[in-house]
């Protein structure tokens, strides 16, 4: 009677486990193929698509510049290749982490509305500017930050916060 119980425990156990395991794989589980096509349309008539492209060169130009100091003549075939490492199938990878976040944060239905929002003529001056827009207001963002972090000003607004809550003191090592 003994050995029952222990294989009526050992198979709730494994019941218990299969559930949990089953769960973890259903909440990693990406989209139904419908969604997923729906999600691919909306990140191409909002313009997303377009914009993920440009991700390519926040890699791409840090290696540009590198070269070009290092390597002062570089041929043109050179950068006809290297413009091309980061192929299609690098940024298919992206886009299917970008499609799971979609998946994760978005129902079916509020997708397909997006869709219908973003296929009306209002949206299509907005889709072929916001790169542009987006990269300039980056650019500035990034220029304001540099200057607000070198400016006299700034640091000189650091320096009184770290002396009005006495920081050297409250951090500095005890005699001994």
């Amino acid at each position: 009677m003994k050995s029952f119980y222990k294989w009526l425990l050992a198979w709730k156990h494994l019941i218990v486990c299969l559930f949990f395991f089953q769960a973890i794989a259903h909440a990693e589980e990406g989209p139904t193929p419908e969604k997923k096509r729906d999600i691919l349309k909306l990140l191409e008539v909002s313009g997303l698509l377009t914009q993920m492209d440009y991700l390519k060169d926040g890699v791409i130009n840090p290696y540009a510049k590198m070269i070009s100091l290092t390597y002062p003549e570089v041929p043109d075939p050179f950068w006809s290749e290297f413009n091309k490492l980061i192929g299609n199938e690098e940024m298919d990878v992206l886009i299917d982490r970008v499609v799971l976040v979609y998946n994760k944060h978005m129902s079916h239905d509020v997708i397909k509305q997006l869709i219908k929002m973003f296929s009306t003529l209002f949206w299509e001056e907005w889709k072929q500017k916001m790169p542009t827009i987006s990269k300039e207001a980056g650019l500035i963002g990034s220029r304001w930050t540099q200057e607000l972090a070198q400016s006299e000003t700034f640091k000189h607004k650091v320096d009184d916060l770290v002396k009005k809550y006495d920081l050297d003191q409250l951090n500095s090592k005890p005699e001994r």
